[in-house]
């Protein structure tokens, strides 16, 4: 049985147990069965005129922590962090991204398929992609709205929230999904955007308020406050990136971050800007064939897209 038909049936069991009634074949239709729009995005991808993955051919070698991985469009360099002891132990990890081409950093999704609900573990869309380094992405695949432009090429075009536009010079930006259009971004220069949130550094300080933030609270969503499994990246300068990976959830090992705890430790690596990823459980750095970090779950949570670097 395909991994994604396993998935489904085990969630779907339990959206019947919590559910119940006409409730449960609602909530499975709107958060489990996936809605497959584009069935072959790689194919997608090239009608539209962008690069696929498989044109690149760089390779990174290196061990993690420390030690600078070196391609002709990319350098990353991976480090563990610690503070705190006993229920207070607070780890994450830091990905230092150097880019010579903006456009190394790509995006993939789930089984190569865009649409609501269709997820496999960062690992295996890594791999599908020959990715040597990967984060989880903005689980777009949770929701219908949104900009998404992923590559290049648009996939989705719903303004909803404060979304976060990588361009093809090399800079980012925060901005208002509501106020522009993915086509008048792309025509801009926008490669890829992240649509989740909120912007937690601008102009090298925490921005005000983000402790108050909710990001998409419904069914089966949880608050983003309080100590959490965190993923976010940051803007250091053009061309120059930092992604981190928060653990939580786990006493001794990692208590989690707030978002402001998190914009400090953003701060702290000389971001100007500070944009956060879906968490929890999703959270997750993966390098060279293995998961760098130690997700909530006990394992690999499977989500809709990741962002990755390729080998």
């Amino acid at each position: 049985m395909p991994r994604t038909a396993k998935r489904l049936i085990g969630a779907f069991a339990l959206v019947l147990t919590l559910a119940g009634g006409g409730g449960a074949w609602w909530a499975a239709n709107r958060f489990l069965i996936p809605h497959v729009e584009i069935s072959d995005v790689a194919a997608y991808q090239a009608q539209q005129g962008a690069q696929s993955a498989a044109d690149t051919s760089d390779t990174v070698d290196g061990t993690v922590n420390g030690t600078s991985f070196t391609s002709d469009d990319a350098a990353v360099t991976i480090s563990t962090h610690t503070s705190g002891s006993g229920a207070d132990t607070l780890t994450y990890y830091v990905a230092d991204v150097t880019l010579t081409d903006a456009t190394a950093l790509r995006s993939a999704f789930a089984d190569n398929q865009f649409g609501e609900n269709i997820t496999a573990r960062v690992s295996e869309i890594a791999e599908a992609n020959d990715a040597v380094f990967a984060i989880n992405g903005d689980y777009y695949g949770f929701r219908s709205d949104g900009i998404e432009i992923r590559n290049g090429v648009v996939f989705r075009d719903e303004g909803a929230r404060e979304g976060l536009a990588f361009s093809t010079d090399g800079t980012v930006k925060v901005y208002d999904e509501t106020g522009t259009t993915a086509d008048e971004l792309v025509a801009d220069g926008v490669w890829n955007t992240m649509s989740f949130g909120p912007a937690i550094v601008e102009d090298g300080s925490t921005v005000d308020g983000i402790d108050d933030v909710e990001v998409d609270t419904n069914f089966g969503n949880h608050s983003i406050q309080g100590d959490q499994p965190r993923t976010a990246v940051g803007v250091i300068d053009a061309n120059h990136l930092v992604f981190v990976v928060v653990d939580g959830r786990d006493t001794g090992y990692s208590r989690g971050a707030s978002l402001e705890e998190l914009a400090g430790i953003m701060e702290g690596l000389g971001a100007q800007t500070a944009y956060n990823l879906d968490g929890g459980g999703s959270s997750e750095m993966w390098f060279d064939g293995e998961v760098v970090n130690r997700p909530s779950n006990g394992g690999e949570r499977a989500t809709s897209d990741i962002f990755y670097i390729a080998g």
